[in-house]
């Protein structure tokens, strides 16, 4: 986060965290991969699937959210955010983005963190992982692929995206996301005392409901796109895929 602050200080433009956001549980991955090699504990097996599975979701994630901000300068909510502050900008940043989003990283990806110091042999929840985290990435992957081509149809300027898993759930991205993170805490547990990290799974799925992703996009959509946003919210489930319901 420390490289990441002084990137985006030196080209005056925050958003550039949110392409490293991924990045850095990969990172974090890799750390504690070594560690734990280093220290002879462990299952191999587990270790290397924790790791290469949070990789392929952590450099998606950033590859995509890299080319979707390309070139677009700084995201309205860190403009909104700076220009509340009347002091030293580095202090300010570091208690406002990079801290918060560094501790909820380490916290979130305790699960991944664990699970390469598992010792015991894979069981059916890392089975069971596996299948959410497929489950989630695909939603998270397909949903992100099929926004980012109806959104470049011009075509389709100032309409609601209501096609594909956007008509099952209102953010599949979101819950995608959700979805790999429960995939990773079920990996995890070789061993009952990794069930304490179920609250890091429950975070990142609160975060991403009542924070920092559904309910900011929501009040965000509200707004702009007026009656048909309406009439999409009211056919189709806000989170958790649903068949969607018939038009009225």
């Amino acid at each position: 986060m420390a490289a990441t602050m002084a990137y985006a200080l030196r080209t005056n433009n925050q958003s550039i965290v949110d392409s490293v956001w991924g990045l850095g549980f990969v990172v974090v991955a890799i750390v504690s991969f070594v560690l734990s090699l280093a220290s002879g504990e462990g299952n191999l097996a587990r270790s290397l699937l924790a790791l290469v599975l949070t990789a392929i979701w952590g450099v998606r994630l950033g590859a995509y959210i890299h080319h979707r901000n390309r070139g677009k300068g700084e995201d309205p909510r860190y403009a909104a955010m700076l220009r509340q502050n009347t002091g030293p900008v580095v202090p300010f940043v570091l208690r406002k983005i990079y801290l918060p989003q560094g501790a909820v990283m380490w916290f979130v990806s305790l699960p991944v963190q664990i699970a390469m110091f598992q010792p015991q042999p894979l069981n059916v929840f890392t089975w069971l992982g596996v299948a959410f985290w497929i489950v989630g990435f695909a939603f998270e992957a397909i949903g992100d692929a099929q926004l980012a081509r109806f959104k470049a149809d011009p075509a389709n300027e100032g309409r609601v995206m209501d096609q594909g898993l956007w008509a099952w759930t209102r953010h599949p991205n979101y819950f995608g996301d959700a979805a790999v993170w429960w995939g990773l805490f079920l990996i995890a547990l070789g061993t009952p005392w990794a069930l304490v990290t179920i609250v890091c799974p429950w975070l990142m799925t609160y975060l991403l409901i009542s924070k920092s992703g559904k309910a900011l996009t929501e009040k965000r959509m509200a707004k702009s796109k007026g009656q048909e946003y309406v009439d999409y919210v009211n056919r189709t489930s806000g989170f958790f895929p649903l068949p969607p319901r018939q038009r009225s």
